[in-house]
């Protein structure tokens, strides 16, 4: 599955679509700026995989600030047998400079 952009993601909530969105920032950078996304530390989804293992052939997005860290996620989730799993691109810093509402 390809990865998703941030105006994709965003018409998609406006549309109220049912998502599932993982955070995998640290705690403070969620609480600086989210768009009520679950959030996962990346250094603790290896011990939080029973939050998201239910949704192992669901669609899922991964986001962090920048996309790099949500690629890291993407990857240890596929190795786990997750598989649609799709990377936000540019992240947060992205969606910031790109969605006005």
């Amino acid at each position: 599955m390809s990865d998703i952009t941030v105006q994709e993601l965003h018409d998609r909530m406006q549309k109220k679509e049912a998502l599932n969105i993982i955070d995998v920032r640290e705690v403070y950078e969620y609480e600086e700026f989210n768009i009520n996304a679950k959030n996962i530390p990346l250094g603790e989804l290896p011990g939080r995989m029973s939050e998201v293992s239910t949704n192992k052939d669901e669609e899922i997005i991964i986001h962090c600030r920048s996309g790099a860290r949500s690629g890291q996620a993407k990857m240890y989730l596929m190795s786990e047998g997750f598989t649609n799993v799709r990377n936000l691109l540019g992240g947060m810093l992205s969606w910031q400079s790109e969605i006005n509402d």
